[in-house]
């Protein structure tokens, strides 16, 4: 038989190889941290825990294990700047409330009454203004005008209406004549204007006046009839200029003052 080579001197060597790389591969890992737990295999010194992992290799990573708790409850370095230690977290208690001001508080000013709102003054619309001469039956038709009839002159102008349509002073004036005064005329009113004129209104049915009235334009003073000579009723309207039986035209004379009677 050859010679046996001695087997017990080539294990040495060989656990003694691993066992370096072993503690080179643990110093390794604990330089960066790595939680690494280096494994060692064969050895007649090393004999496996049942896990395939040898004691040595077990307690070595214990060691790293403990190593690293330790360097992680250690206290930071003071002479880091102190943005690199631990930050502390921001505080969520509210920010503290600003001091009330010291200073006298501005006095009030006391609001201005608001001003009561002027009355709006509403202008009168004008009024038409009375005329001063007005037709004696407003919107009776004429059934006769002044002039000559039948040889004998018809000396007024004739207004038909219904009997008893209200009779009006055709301007302001003195009431001279109310009642049955001239022959012929039935009952009449003489009213004197005070310029020289005065009207004549006859054949009434009754009056609505007395002597010595003063009455205006407009004025009721009487109600048409026929009394006197008349075949029917109407009124007998007359102008007498300066004195009394002078009689004009009544028709230019009104025409003249804005009344026209139609004639």
């Amino acid at each position: 038989m050859g010679h046996q080579p001695d087997t017990g001197v080539a294990r040495h060597r060989a656990r003694r190889r691993i066992s370096r790389g072993a503690y080179v591969a643990t110093g390794l890992a604990v330089v960066v941290g790595i939680g690494v737990a280096a494994v060692t295999v064969g050895g007649e010194d090393d004999q496996p825990d049942g896990t395939g992992i040898t004691t040595e290799a077990a307690a070595l990573a214990r060691a790293n294990a403990a190593n690293r708790a330790d360097r992680a409850q250690r206290a930071q370095p003071t002479d880091l700047p102190t943005d690199l230690l631990s930050p502390t977290p921001p505080s969520t208690s509210p920010s503290p409330s600003v001091a009330p001001s010291t200073s006298a508080p501005a006095p009030k000013t006391s609001a201005k009454p608001k001003p009561k709102p002027k009355p709006t003054k509403t202008t009168p619309k004008p009024t038409k203004a009375a005329a001063a001469w007005v037709s004696p039956m407003p919107g009776a038709p004429v059934s006769s005008c002044y002039g000559t009839r039948g040889g004998v002159l018809h000396a007024g102008i004739d207004l038909a209406g219904d009997e008893n349509t209200p009779i009006h002073a055709v301007a302001a004036g003195t009431v001279v004549t109310a009642g049955a005064a001239y022959d012929g005329y039935g009952i009449s009113v003489v009213i004197d204007h005070g310029n020289g004129f005065l009207t004549h209104y006859a054949h009434q049915n009754r009056t609505a006046v007395q002597v010595g009235d003063k009455v205006s334009a407009g004025q009721v003073i009487g109600y048409e009839g026929a009394t006197g000579d008349a075949t029917g009723p109407h009124l007998h309207f007359e102008v007498h200029q300066g004195a009394l039986w002078n009689q004009i035209d009544p028709a230019p004379f009104m025409r003249a003052r804005g009344v026209d009677l139609g004639c």
